[in-house]
């Protein structure tokens, strides 16, 4: 599989002069479990690794086994959540997240049935996530291959650089989701690519 994925990223010269750069972007264990995953992608949001790791240790000490059933995390009062370092707003799409799983029965959700497109247009109908936190789901829970997330900056920032590109605006979009055309059906491999080598 590695082989085969630097082998198809490589006919991209601009991608290839990077990829010996950069070890390859191995996937850590498949944990299918989404909803801890958008539990964590919220807490996250807008906060530096170190601060949302912190919230989020205090707010999986809330629960038995350090795991929020959902069940549980829809009948821990607002103020708890609160206390853990969640802002509000936070707060409230926790509940929106727990609440929307027990719902639609989500936790025996064959996740492979569905298409990511399909993934994207369910769970972005939770009030608090976003088509760019379900696509990070997408990418390291799921471990999609072909995720292209345009809406994050990082991605946008490194491919702007090593592909010098100049357009603003719709053209920059229209631009950079036609360079990652090539990269079909490894998008998720080239964008861990750019993300590691515009951190390094």
């Amino acid at each position: 599989m590695q082989e085969q994925v630097i082998a198809h990223l490589a006919r991209d010269p601009k991608l290839a002069t990077i990829l010996p750069l950069i070890a390859f972007p191995d996937s850590v264990a498949n944990t299918n479990d989404v909803y801890f995953g958008l539990l964590e992608s919220i807490t996250s949001q807008q906060l530096s690794v170190k601060a949302a790791d912190t919230i989020f240790k205090r707010f999986l000490a809330l629960f038995p086994n350090e795991y929020p059933d959902p069940t549980l995390l829809a009948n821990t009062p607002h103020e708890s959540l609160r206390g853990v370092g969640l802002s509000n707003q936070k707060a409230r799409y926790m509940h929106n997240t727990a609440a929307f799983f027990v719902e639609h029965q989500l936790f025996s959700k064959d996740w492979s049935t569905l298409s990511d497109s399909e993934i994207i247009q369910l769970l972005s109908s939770i009030k608090g996530v976003g088509k760019w936190t379900v696509e990070m789901i997408l990418m390291f829970v799921l471990k999609r291959p072909d995720v292209f997330p345009i809406d994050d900056l990082g991605i946008r920032q490194a491919m702007i650089r090593l592909y010098e590109v100049e357009l603003e605006g719709k053209a920059q979009y229209q631009k950079l989701t036609e360079i990652a055309e090539a990269w079909r059906p490894y998008r998720t491999y080239a964008c861990r690519y750019l993300w590691r080598w515009k951190d390094a």
